[in-house]
C-alpha cells in the first residue's frame, strides 16, 4: 500500500467537500457516544468516541449481533445495530482497497485479495472484485471485534446545522465482539479513522466533555467540533507537542514531566497564603519512547480514568492522603476499586473545600490544574449529612511489570470542563479549563 494511493481513493470519497462540522456527543455510563447517520434511508447508531483507535465500526443486524461480557449494556436502549440490507447505498469494501490491506495490518497489497482466492491475473492486475476478507480488531483493554469492511453513505453536521454527505464511508460491519458492546468511532490518525475519511486528517478536531452528571440526559450533549472551526483563533490555549511514536504513530502522545498537589486551606486555589504544593517527578518513560514504542502519555477519550505508573502512583495517594483531613473509608475502596475515598461533609460536597488541587505539567512548560469535579466523585448518596468522594485516578497496568504499551493514558474523566484541542497540522495538543456546558450552549447543543 502506497500513501499516495490512499489518499486518491479518500478523495474520491469526496471527503474533501466536507467543510467544518459541529457534532454532538452524549455521556453514556463510562464514555461519550456520537451518532452515526448511515446508509439509505438513514439508520442512526450510537458509538463510543474514541481518540484511542482507528477503526469505525458498528454493530450489525443482520450477522445478529452476538457480544460476549456485555451483559450491562444490552438490555439499553441506546444500544442499536445497523442493518446493511435495509440500506440501498450499502455494499461491501473490495480486497484491492487500501483501507483493507490496513485492516488487515499487512504491508503486501496483494494480501487480502489472496486471503479472498482471487485468481493471479487479477491480483496482478488489481481487478479482483472479491470483497474484503472478514477482520479482527483487537484494543488495548483486552477488547476483540469480529466483521467485514463496509461502505455506505455517512451524512454529517456541517458547521451551521446542515446535513452533509459522505459517499462510500468505510466502516466496520461487526458480528460478534468481546467486551465491547456499543460500536466506537476511531479518531486516530490512521487511514480507517474519522478524521482520514472526513478529510480533516492533516487540520484537526477539539471536544468540551461535560460532567458526568449530565450522562443519560439527551438535553445536554458535548461539542465536537472537526476542521478549520476547531484549530482557529484559541487565545488562551496552552499546547504542548505531540510526541511521535515509531511503532504507533497513529495513536496521541503527550509528555508528562511533573504532577504538583496543591492544597487549600479555604479551598481557594489562587489564595498563596493558605496554600501549600508539592510537585512529584515523573519517571522519563513518561515523556519518551524506547525502541519497541512503549513509552509516553497516551491521550484516549476511550479510557475513563488517568492511568499512572508505579512509583508514581503511590506517591501521589500518599501526599493527597497526607493532606486531605476527612475520616477515609476504607470499605468504599475495597467495594468500589477506588484506592483513595474519603466521607466528605454535604456542606464541603461542592465547592470541595479541603480537597487538594492536582496539576499537571505537559512538555513546553504547559500547566494544567484538573477542574476537581474532574478528579474527585461522588460515588454514593448523601447519608447524615455526609458524601463519599473517591480519587478517579487509577494504577498503570504493566504486563507483568515489563513496561509495554504507554506509561500513562490520560482519560476522558479527567478531561471534563476542559476543552481540548488537536492541532494534526501543527502536531500539538492544547487545553482550556472551561464551563463545558457553557460552551455547549453557545452551540446550541443545550435544549
Amino acid at each position: 500500500m502506497t500513501h499516495s494511493r490512499a489518499l486518491s481513493q479518500l478523495k474520491g470519497m469526496k471527503t474533501l467537500e466536507v467543510l467544518d462540522m459541529i457534532e454532538p456527543l452524549r455521556g453514556f455510563k463510562d464514555g461519550y457516544l456520537m451518532s452515526l447517520n448511515l446508509g439509505t434511508p438513514p439508520q442512526v447508531v450510537q458509538v463510543f468516541m474514541d481518540t484511542g483507535s482507528d477503526l469505525i465500526w458498528v454493530p450489525c443486524g443482520n450477522f445478529s449481533f452476538e457480544c460476549m461480557q456485555c451483559d450491562d449494556f444490552m438490555n439499553n436502549k441506546l444500544v442499536s445495530s445497523f442493518y446493511p440490507s435495509l440500506s440501498s447505498s450499502s455494499f461491501r469494501d473490495t480486497c484491492t482497497s487500501p483501507l483493507c490491506t490496513n485492516i488487515h495490518s499487512s504491508d503486501n497489497t496483494f494480501d487480502p485479495c489472496a486471503i479472498a482466492g482471487c485468481s493471479l491475473t487479477t491480483i496482478i492486475k488489481n481487478t479482483c472484485p472479491r470483497p474484503c476478507p472478514s477482520f479482527s480488531y483487537t484494543y488495548g483493554g483486552g477488547g476483540l471485534v469480529i466483521g467485514s469492511l463496509n461502505r455506505d453513505t455517512l451524512r454529517v453536521h456541517g458547521s451551521g446545522g446542515d446535513l452533509r454527505e459522505v459517499s462510500s464511508f468505510c466502516f466496520g460491519c461487526v458480528s460478534s465482539a468481546f467486551k465491547e458492546p456499543l460500536g466506537l468511532v476511531g479518531f486516530g490518525k490512521g487511514l480507517l479513522s474519522f478524521p482520514s475519511q472526513v478529510g480533516f486528517v492533516h487540520k484537526g478536531f477539539s471536544h468540551c466533555f461535560l460532567g458526568f452528571k449530565f450522562s443519560n440526559n439527551p438535553n445536554f450533549t458535548s461539542p465536537l467540533i472537526i476542521g478549520d472551526l476547531a484549530i482557529t483563533s484559541r487565545d488562551g490555549f496552552h499546547f504542548t507537542p505531540m510526541l511521535s511514536n515509531p511503532i504507533y504513530p497513529n495513536l496521541y502522545y503527550i509528555g508528562l514531566e511533573s504532577i504538583t498537589v496543591i492544597s487549600n486551606g479555604n479551598g481557594n486555589t489562587s489564595s498563596s497564603s493558605s496554600s501549600s504544593s508539592l510537585q512529584l517527578q515523573v519517571p522519563l518513560n513518561l515523556k519518551s519512547f524506547d525502541s519497541g514504542g512503549n513509552g509516553g502519555m497516551l491521550i484516549d477519550s476511550g479510557t475513563t480514568y488517568t492511568h499512572l505508573p508505579e512509583p508514581l502512583y503511590s506517591q501521589l495517594l500518599s501526599e493527597l492522603s497526607s493532606k486531605i483531613s476527612y475520616k477515609r473509608c476504607s470499605d468504599i475502596e475495597v467495594r468500589s476499586g477506588f484506592d483513595l475515598c474519603f466521607k466528605v461533609p454535604v456542606s464541603d460536597e461542592v465547592a470541595g473545600v479541603m480537597l487538594p488541587d492536582i496539576s499537571l505539567r505537559f512538555l513546553n512548560d504547559v500547566e494544567l490544574v484538573l477542574p476537581k469535579e474532574s478528579c474527585y466523585y461522588a460515588i454514593s448518596a448523601p447519608k447524615e449529612k455526609m458524601v463519599v468522594k473517591c480519587l478517579l485516578f487509577q494504577r498503570m497496568d504493566q504486563d507483568d511489570g515489563e513496561g509495554y504499551g504507554p506509561a500513562g493514558v490520560f482519560g476522558s474523566f479527567q478531561q471534563q470542563n476542559v476543552e481540548v484541542v488537536y492541532d494534526l497540522e501543527k502536531e500539538r495538543i492544547g487545553f482550556l479549563p472551561v464551563d463545558c456546558a457553557s460552551s455547549a450552549a453557545s452551540h446550541g447543543l443545550i435544549h
